[in-house]
């Protein structure tokens, strides 16, 4: 980290795009100054900025079906509901053109009760249950990706019950390793989801050999948070490969490279474009397609946390400040301010999870004093409660203060608990001046509801 020349500036890419500072230099989303949408829906609070998640959407599904058309083929773009998933918000991305894709039961009720036409929606999951998979082969979903060879019979069967020809995608471990946590990291073999190469055609020979599955194609996810395309690049490559081999026992019309795309959560992260990624992607398939001497396959893919991430704030009060001296690798010592929180690891969970990044600023003034290297903490009782690790924020930041964190769309909302008894936070999204509740926080009213050895009517 450096020093910044002004330790309120929002730095370009990391805040949403209809953030900005007022004359009176508090920070606003969307003409609302954030402090009253604090005020009036309580704080901490996800406030969304609606064009912006809208904005991405739509800027992502033009991306990725403009570049499959350039190369001869065409596109499916699932958004990954697991990222960040409410009604409206289901709604938002369908209004964009895309699909969606769905891990539990739960993400596919949501999805369905939003309205969103089954054969819209896809699902995940290593372990789905027998129930899960009844119910989205009775709703007529339009694709399962099929996760170990349990599955194949267990979908077969719930399709032969309902009278329906499933369509389903196999899901195998390209043996890439994104350069990413290793708790992220999701196509190296020794982990729980997907089958190796190896056994691929093996599983494939047993869908094939099933009259109610119908086989779409490979399905790979290399990992979450990862800048540049090159790992997807290699994994198409991998996969190619064996969809070459497997065309000669019938058709394989798609291939699903899935998501992972990275964004910015502070300020040195410089994350690529969805539009030149998605270019990269489909020059590096066409190639191999010529190459290999087979036609360019429908191209699928599932981003989340690139529409859901960047246009989110979470918003917070300072509680208390304390000082506390650090010894430096160098020799000698500095002060670090820690700044408590009203919130914490039940509305972000990542920094705990990972070691996840993030940045802050004050959201309700602008301030002359001198930045001061700043540890945002949550009010949980863990000492790795932290939400932002590091930041430059300024000196004289104290108890009443109001703070703001950028990035917090993906994984935020969708991880938060109820630790410690705390209410999940309210999501709001801020459009033109304009604020709406989409999700209702809890209260602690709702917590003790759900107790069975108290009267709650009383």
């Amino acid at each position: 980290m450096s020093v910044p020349e002004d330790a309120n500036d929002l730095a370009p890419g990391l805040w949403p795009r209809n953030a900005a500072r007022d004359a009176e230099g508090r920070l606003t989303l969307a003409g609302i100054a954030v402090d009253e949408l604090a005020e009036r829906f309580g704080s901490p609070l996800y406030a969304v900025d609606e064009e912006d998640f809208r904005g991405r959407a739509r800027e992502t599904h033009a991306a990725f079906h403009g570049e499959a058309a350039r190369i001869g083929t065409t596109a499916k773009v699932y958004y990954a509901g697991k990222s960040f998933l409410s009604a409206e918000i289901a709604r938002w991305v369908s209004e964009a053109g895309l699909y969606i894709d769905v891990c539990s039961g739960g993400e596919l009720a949501v999805t369905l009760a939003a309205g969103i036409p089954a054969d819209h929606i896809g699902l995940h999951g290593n372990n789905k249950s027998l129930a899960e998979i009844d119910r989205a082969v009775a709703a007529g979903i339009g694709t399962i990706v099929l996760d170990s060879l349990q599955e194949i019979d267990r979908v077969a069967d719930a399709a032969a019950r309902h009278g329906r020809i499933q369509n389903v995608r196999l899901r195998v471990n390209s043996g890439v390793h994104a350069e990413t946590h290793d708790f992220l990291a999701t196509a190296h073999e020794d982990q729980k989801f997907g089958i190796t190469r190896a056994n691929a055609p093996e599983a494939v020979a047993l869908i094939r050999a099933r009259n109610e599955l119908n086989f779409l194609g490979l399905h790979c996810h290399i990992g979450s948070q990862i800048f540049g395309a090159a790992g997807f690049g290699e994994s198409a490559k991998r996969l190619l490969e064996l969809h070459r081999d497997l065309l000669e026992g019938g058709p394989v019309p798609e291939l699903n490279l899935g998501g992972g795309f990275g964004i910015a959560y502070t300020r040195v992260d410089d994350p690529t474009p969805i539009g030149a990624l998605a270019a990269e992607i489909a020059d590096a398939v066409a190639s191999e397609c010529a190459r290999l001497g087979i036609p360019v396959p429908v191209l699928a893919f599932e981003p989340g946390r690139t529409i859901s991430g960047p246009g989110t704030l979470s918003l917070y009060e300072v509680g208390t400040t304390k000082d506390v001296e650090v010894s430096l690798p160098e020799g000698g010592t500095a002060i670090r301010r820690y700044l408590s929180v009203d919130g914490g690891m039940s509305d972000n969970a990542r920094p705990a999870l990972y070691g996840a990044q993030y940045s802050a600023r004050l959201s309700n003034r602008v301030s002359d004093a001198e930045p001061a290297l700043s540890r945002v903490a949550g009010k949980h009782c863990e000492s790795g409660d932290i939400v932002v690790y590091n930041e430059f924020l300024p000196a004289d930041a104290a108890p009443g203060d109001r703070l703001a964190v950028p990035a917090a769309g993906a994984y935020c909302w969708s991880l938060a608990s109820n630790y410690n008894y705390l209410g999940r936070p309210a999501v709001v999204a801020v459009k033109n001046g304009q604020a709406r509740v989409i999700v209702r926080g809890e209260t602690e009213q709702d917590l003790l509801a759900r107790d069975a050895g108290l009267d709650t009517s009383l």
